[in-house]
């Protein structure tokens, strides 16, 4: 039967793009659906701000009329202006084991980014590294988190068959928070410990915690615009990234550095609750946010989201007094085991670090380049 690619118009269309992954995965035991509540507000443009300063497009493939794709495009012109690119992005690509259709649906949004002037195209990628990225090229046999993709392996096949290669790779580390540390990183604390000029800052609640949610992540657009694929967040995205996590959030696994009242370093951990969403299957109402509650309540893991260190106080030890102190944390709560999410295969000295505390590596993600 002949494969037809539609754009997406209308609010029945766009439910069939949302919803179509948990047909796909229906099988698929370490499948993580996102949670549909959030997904609605992602793909608004009234709602997500992202929006406003890209351009986008979302298909839906039918064989016969019975959906068999999606694959979302986007242009983000912030991003190609600040990096002086012409580089498109595709994302949010789901479909059957079927090759034809990965190549109507990655062919369209080629073409679409191609009449736009670009001349090269990057995927799985979102509007930011914020958004899942890449595709997962091993370790499928493990519990997935937050964040991140969750793919057949045929996905990656797909690609490659239409001309894709390896731009970056990027990488999830687990770490056994029972084990001995390096004795330097006492020493790191007791260093610190004997300053004056900095505050270590450690929460209690989130109404202690939310005055410096914006500041932490003004930090995250300093601290991280080199990196591969940033994109600095405004003030609304902002205010839209800590209000889809704030829900989540255990202040006690929150860590921050002040000097003068400015948070100059901070890190954030956020208690797997991966068995939950699976087990409500993205629907918070009636019982899904008891299932996620519950599931954080009985975890032993802890998921290491975001950190940084303003660019002028790197290499003071401010990441491993942060990572002891959020270790100290975990071991009150119970959790003895923490991975550690998407570290680029270009953050050498992170990967270094890694390797001295005796982390395994558990998963490999990779985006995926094409000239156009």
């Amino acid at each position: 039967m002949p494969v037809s690619i539609v754009e997406v118009k209308t609010r029945k269309q766009l439910r069939e793009f949302i919803y179509l992954p948990e047909k796909i995965h229906s099988n698929h035991k370490n499948w993580l659906p996102n949670i549909y509540v959030d997904e609605w507000k992602f793909f608004d443009p009234a709602k997500n701000h992202a929006f406003s300063h890209c351009l986008t497009m979302l298909y839906l493939a039918y064989r016969d009329n019975v959906l068999v794709g999606r694959i979302m495009g986007i242009i983000h012109n912030h991003y190609n202006a600040v990096k002086n690119e012409k580089t498109g992005r595709f994302g949010y690509i789901e479909c059957y084991n079927d090759d034809e259709v990965a190549h109507l649906l990655l062919s369209s949004v080629e073409k679409w980014a191609y009449s736009f002037g670009m001349d090269k195209i990057i995927g799985p990628y979102g509007f930011s590294d914020k958004d899942p990225q890449g595709l997962q090229i091993s370790g499928f046999e493990y519990m997935p988190i937050l964040a991140t993709a969750v793919n057949f392996p045929y996905m990656v096949e797909q690609l490659e068959k239409n001309g894709y290669e390896k731009d970056i790779d990027c990488y999830i580390h687990r770490l056994n928070l029972n084990q001995p540390f390096p004795e330097v990183y006492n020493r790191v604390m007791q260093r610190f410990e004997s300053k004056n000029d900095f505050e270590f800052k450690e929460f209690k609640s989130k109404r202690e915690l939310k005055p410096y949610v914006v500041p932490i992540l003004r930090l995250v657009n300093e601290a991280y615009k080199d990196l591969y694929g940033f994109v600095p967040l405004t003030d609304i995205e902002m205010t839209e990234f800590a209000n889809r996590y704030m829900d989540v959030l255990n202040p006690k696994l929150v860590k921050a550095i002040m000097k003068n009242n400015e948070v100059v370093a901070f890190i954030i951990g956020l208690q797997n609750f991966t068995p939950g969403v699976q087990k409500s299957k993205g629907h918070l109402f009636p019982f899904g946010v008891f299932y996620i509650l519950q599931a954080m309540k009985k975890t032993k893991q802890m998921d290491l989201m975001l950190g940084a260190v303003k660019p002028n106080y790197q290499g003071l030890g401010f990441e491993i007094l942060m990572a002891m102190k959020l270790i100290e944390s975990c071991h009150k709560m119970g959790i003895y085991t923490m991975e550690i999410h998407l570290v680029l295969e270009t953050n050498l000295k992170m990967l270094a670090e890694l390797t001295k505390v005796g982390a395994e590596r558990l998963k490999t993600f990779r985006v995926f380049k094409k000239a156009l």
